[in-house]
Protein backbone atom coordinates (compact mmCIF):
# COMPACT_ATOMS: atom_id res chain seq x y z
CA UNK A 1 0.00 0.00 0.00
CA UNK A 2 1.61 2.95 -1.37
CA UNK A 3 0.37 6.33 0.90
CA UNK A 4 1.52 10.05 -0.19
CA UNK A 5 0.74 12.83 2.95
CA UNK A 6 -0.21 15.93 1.02
CA UNK A 7 -1.39 19.51 1.87
CA UNK A 8 -0.49 22.20 -0.84
CA UNK A 9 -0.36 24.43 2.14
CA UNK A 10 2.91 24.70 4.50
CA UNK A 11 2.77 24.52 8.51
CA UNK A 12 0.10 21.54 8.44
CA UNK A 13 1.78 18.82 9.96
CA UNK A 14 2.16 16.71 6.78
CA UNK A 15 5.73 15.88 7.87
CA UNK A 16 5.02 15.27 11.40
CA UNK A 17 2.23 13.00 10.32
CA UNK A 18 4.13 10.90 7.91
CA UNK A 19 7.20 10.02 10.53
CA UNK A 20 4.76 9.48 13.32
CA UNK A 21 2.51 7.76 11.18
CA UNK A 22 5.10 5.50 9.80
CA UNK A 23 7.12 4.72 13.07
CA UNK A 24 3.53 4.20 14.31
CA UNK A 25 2.98 1.21 12.12
CA UNK A 26 6.41 0.04 12.57
CA UNK A 27 5.49 -0.13 16.42
CA UNK A 28 2.37 -2.18 15.13
CA UNK A 29 4.88 -4.66 13.28
CA UNK A 30 4.45 -3.40 9.48
CA UNK A 31 7.19 -2.97 7.26
CA UNK A 32 7.47 0.20 6.23
CA UNK A 33 9.33 2.29 3.49
CA UNK A 34 9.50 6.26 4.23
CA UNK A 35 9.84 8.37 0.98
CA UNK A 36 11.25 11.69 1.56
CA UNK A 37 10.19 13.83 -1.17
CA UNK A 38 10.62 17.09 0.26
CA UNK A 39 13.86 19.62 -0.63
CA UNK A 40 13.97 20.77 2.70
CA UNK A 41 14.65 17.27 3.70
CA UNK A 42 12.53 17.68 7.21
CA UNK A 43 11.98 14.05 7.33
CA UNK A 44 15.14 12.73 6.86
CA UNK A 45 16.52 15.64 9.29
CA UNK A 46 13.95 14.38 11.61
CA UNK A 47 15.41 10.82 11.90
CA UNK A 48 18.59 12.01 12.53
CA UNK A 49 19.91 11.55 8.87
CA UNK A 50 21.95 14.68 7.84
CA UNK A 51 24.34 14.62 4.77
CA UNK A 52 23.09 11.45 3.33
CA UNK A 53 25.70 9.96 1.11
CA UNK A 54 22.63 9.26 -1.65
CA UNK A 55 19.26 10.34 -1.39
CA UNK A 56 15.98 10.88 -4.06
CA UNK A 57 17.80 13.51 -5.86
CA UNK A 58 19.96 10.39 -7.87
CA UNK A 59 17.14 8.13 -7.61
CA UNK A 60 14.42 10.69 -9.04
CA UNK A 61 17.60 11.49 -12.37
CA UNK A 62 17.16 7.50 -12.39
CA UNK A 63 21.00 7.39 -11.41
CA UNK A 64 20.65 4.61 -8.29
CA UNK A 65 18.16 2.19 -7.15
CA UNK A 66 16.28 3.55 -4.38
CA UNK A 67 16.94 0.18 -2.09
CA UNK A 68 20.52 2.14 -2.37
CA UNK A 69 20.03 4.66 -0.94
CA UNK A 70 17.93 3.30 2.48
CA UNK A 71 19.15 4.21 6.43
CA UNK A 72 17.22 2.15 8.78
CA UNK A 73 15.65 4.31 11.84
CA UNK A 74 13.55 2.73 14.78
CA UNK A 75 12.54 -0.35 12.90
CA UNK A 76 11.36 1.04 9.25
CA UNK A 77 13.72 1.91 6.43
CA UNK A 78 13.73 5.90 5.05
CA UNK A 79 14.41 7.43 1.93
CA UNK A 80 16.07 10.59 2.43
CA UNK A 81 15.97 14.00 0.69
CA UNK A 82 18.18 16.73 0.49
CA UNK A 83 18.02 20.44 -1.21
CA UNK A 84 19.60 18.89 -4.30
CA UNK A 85 16.24 17.27 -5.03
CA UNK A 86 15.12 20.91 -6.01
CA UNK A 87 17.13 20.79 -9.05
CA UNK A 88 14.96 17.44 -10.20
CA UNK A 89 12.46 19.58 -11.68
CA UNK A 90 13.86 21.08 -13.85
CA UNK A 91 16.34 18.18 -15.04
CA UNK A 92 13.39 15.81 -15.50
CA UNK A 93 11.16 18.50 -16.89
CA UNK A 94 11.94 17.02 -20.43
CA UNK A 95 12.26 13.41 -19.52
CA UNK A 96 9.76 11.06 -21.28
CA UNK A 97 7.06 10.22 -18.70
CA UNK A 98 8.09 12.12 -16.12
CA UNK A 99 5.46 11.87 -14.11
CA UNK A 100 6.12 8.15 -13.40
CA UNK A 101 10.01 8.31 -12.29
CA UNK A 102 8.58 7.85 -9.26
CA UNK A 103 6.26 5.29 -9.72
CA UNK A 104 8.94 3.65 -11.61
CA UNK A 105 11.66 3.55 -8.54
CA UNK A 106 9.11 1.66 -6.30
CA UNK A 107 8.13 -0.74 -8.56
CA UNK A 108 11.12 -3.54 -7.56
CA UNK A 109 10.65 -2.80 -3.58
CA UNK A 110 6.66 -2.36 -3.82
CA UNK A 111 5.96 -5.53 -2.52
CA UNK A 112 8.50 -5.75 0.08
CA UNK A 113 6.69 -3.55 2.45
CA UNK A 114 2.90 -3.20 4.23
CA UNK A 115 3.35 0.43 3.42
CA UNK A 116 5.03 2.92 1.21
CA UNK A 117 4.26 6.77 2.64
CA UNK A 118 5.66 9.37 0.82
CA UNK A 119 6.02 12.93 2.36
CA UNK A 120 5.64 15.60 -0.51
CA UNK A 121 6.65 19.35 -0.90
CA UNK A 122 3.87 22.20 0.36
CA UNK A 123 2.84 22.46 -3.74
CA UNK A 124 1.62 20.55 -6.47
CA UNK A 125 5.28 20.62 -8.37
CA UNK A 126 6.47 17.83 -10.48
CA UNK A 127 7.66 15.82 -7.32
CA UNK A 128 3.83 15.78 -5.76
CA UNK A 129 2.51 15.16 -9.07
CA UNK A 130 5.40 11.90 -9.06
CA UNK A 131 3.87 11.09 -5.62
CA UNK A 132 0.50 10.95 -6.55
CA UNK A 133 0.95 9.14 -10.05
CA UNK A 134 2.80 6.14 -7.66
CA UNK A 135 -0.12 6.00 -4.49
CA UNK A 136 -2.92 3.73 -3.75
CA UNK A 137 -4.21 6.16 -1.05
CA UNK A 138 -4.29 10.01 0.01
CA UNK A 139 -3.85 11.06 3.70
CA UNK A 140 -4.39 14.84 3.95
CA UNK A 141 -3.45 16.49 7.58
CA UNK A 142 -5.91 19.32 8.05
CA UNK A 143 -5.85 21.71 11.27
CA UNK A 144 -9.42 22.70 11.78
CA UNK A 145 -9.38 26.46 10.55
CA UNK A 146 -10.96 28.48 8.17
CA UNK A 147 -8.06 28.87 5.68
CA UNK A 148 -7.42 25.36 5.59
CA UNK A 149 -10.90 24.88 3.21
CA UNK A 150 -9.47 26.93 0.42
CA UNK A 151 -6.16 24.32 -0.20
CA UNK A 152 -8.73 21.89 0.76
CA UNK A 153 -10.41 22.81 -2.23
CA UNK A 154 -7.15 23.23 -4.10
CA UNK A 155 -6.18 19.29 -3.12
CA UNK A 156 -9.90 18.05 -3.87
CA UNK A 157 -9.49 19.55 -7.60
CA UNK A 158 -5.56 18.22 -7.87
CA UNK A 159 -6.12 15.03 -7.20
CA UNK A 160 -9.50 14.84 -9.52
CA UNK A 161 -7.20 15.70 -12.21
CA UNK A 162 -4.40 13.38 -11.39
CA UNK A 163 -7.34 10.86 -11.47
CA UNK A 164 -8.48 11.49 -14.71
CA UNK A 165 -5.19 11.70 -16.40
CA UNK A 166 -2.67 9.60 -14.54
CA UNK A 167 -3.75 7.44 -11.99
CA UNK A 168 -7.08 6.23 -11.89
CA UNK A 169 -7.18 4.63 -8.56
CA UNK A 170 -5.60 7.12 -6.08
CA UNK A 171 -8.53 8.10 -3.51
CA UNK A 172 -8.44 10.34 -0.88
CA UNK A 173 -8.49 7.82 2.26
CA UNK A 174 -8.98 10.59 4.64
CA UNK A 175 -8.92 14.00 6.30
CA UNK A 176 -6.37 13.77 9.50
CA UNK A 177 -7.32 16.85 12.01
CA UNK A 178 -4.04 17.65 13.61
CA UNK A 179 -2.99 20.21 15.82
CA UNK A 180 -6.60 20.07 17.84
CA UNK A 181 -7.66 21.63 20.84
CA UNK A 182 -11.36 20.60 21.37
CA UNK A 183 -12.35 23.23 24.20
CA UNK A 184 -12.21 25.60 20.71
CA UNK A 185 -15.76 25.76 19.65
CA UNK A 186 -14.03 26.58 15.49
CA UNK A 187 -12.85 23.13 15.52
CA UNK A 188 -16.00 21.24 15.72
CA UNK A 189 -17.71 23.62 13.32
CA UNK A 190 -15.23 23.32 10.68
CA UNK A 191 -15.84 19.19 11.31
CA UNK A 192 -19.29 20.00 10.89
CA UNK A 193 -18.39 22.40 7.58
CA UNK A 194 -16.66 19.44 5.68
CA UNK A 195 -19.04 16.43 6.73
CA UNK A 196 -21.75 18.68 4.95
CA UNK A 197 -19.96 20.42 1.92
CA UNK A 198 -17.29 17.55 1.23
CA UNK A 199 -17.64 13.49 0.49
CA UNK A 200 -14.52 13.16 2.42
CA UNK A 201 -13.99 10.69 5.30
CA UNK A 202 -12.82 12.65 8.65
CA UNK A 203 -10.43 10.19 10.39
CA UNK A 204 -11.73 8.92 13.79
CA UNK A 205 -8.33 9.69 15.10
CA UNK A 206 -7.68 13.62 15.82
CA UNK A 207 -3.86 14.41 16.83
CA UNK A 208 -4.21 16.71 19.72
CA UNK A 209 -1.98 20.00 20.25
CA UNK A 210 1.03 18.10 22.06
CA UNK A 211 4.61 20.09 23.04
CA UNK A 212 6.47 16.67 22.56
CA UNK A 213 5.77 15.93 19.21
CA UNK A 214 7.70 19.06 18.36
CA UNK A 215 10.57 18.65 20.59
CA UNK A 216 11.09 14.96 18.77
CA UNK A 217 13.31 16.20 15.93
CA UNK A 218 15.53 17.85 17.77
CA UNK A 219 16.55 14.72 19.19
CA UNK A 220 16.02 12.66 15.93
CA UNK A 221 12.86 10.45 16.99
CA UNK A 222 9.75 9.84 16.54
CA UNK A 223 7.18 11.32 19.81
CA UNK A 224 6.94 7.23 20.13
CA UNK A 225 10.37 6.69 20.30
CA UNK A 226 10.97 10.31 22.44
CA UNK A 227 7.61 10.68 24.90
CA UNK A 228 5.86 7.18 24.48
CA UNK A 229 3.58 7.82 26.73
CA UNK A 230 2.84 11.09 25.44
CA UNK A 231 -0.62 12.40 23.94
CA UNK A 232 1.44 12.62 20.48
CA UNK A 233 2.34 9.14 20.79
CA UNK A 234 -0.88 7.85 21.85
CA UNK A 235 -2.79 9.68 18.97
CA UNK A 236 -0.65 8.39 16.56
CA UNK A 237 -0.47 4.70 17.66
CA UNK A 238 -4.84 4.92 17.55
CA UNK A 239 -4.10 6.55 14.02
CA UNK A 240 -1.72 3.87 13.02
CA UNK A 241 -4.55 1.37 14.15
CA UNK A 242 -7.21 3.02 12.53
CA UNK A 243 -5.12 3.37 8.73
CA UNK A 244 -4.37 -0.67 9.07
CA UNK A 245 -8.20 -1.41 9.55
CA UNK A 246 -8.98 0.86 6.67
CA UNK A 247 -6.76 -0.33 4.17
CA UNK A 248 -6.98 -4.23 4.79
CA UNK A 249 -7.72 -6.43 2.37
Amino acid sequence: MIITVINQKGGTGKTTTSVNLGCALAYAKKKVLLVDLDPQGNLSYWLGISDPAHTMAEVMMEEIALEDILHEREGLKVAPSDMHLADVEINIASVENRESVLKRALIPLADQYDYVIIDCPPSLSLLTVNALSATDKVIVPLQMEVLSLQGLDQIVNSIDRIKGVLNDKIEILGLLPVMVDSRRKLSREIHEYIDENYDLKIFKSKIRSNVRVSEAPSFGESVLSYSPSSNGAEDYKAFAKEIIRLTKN
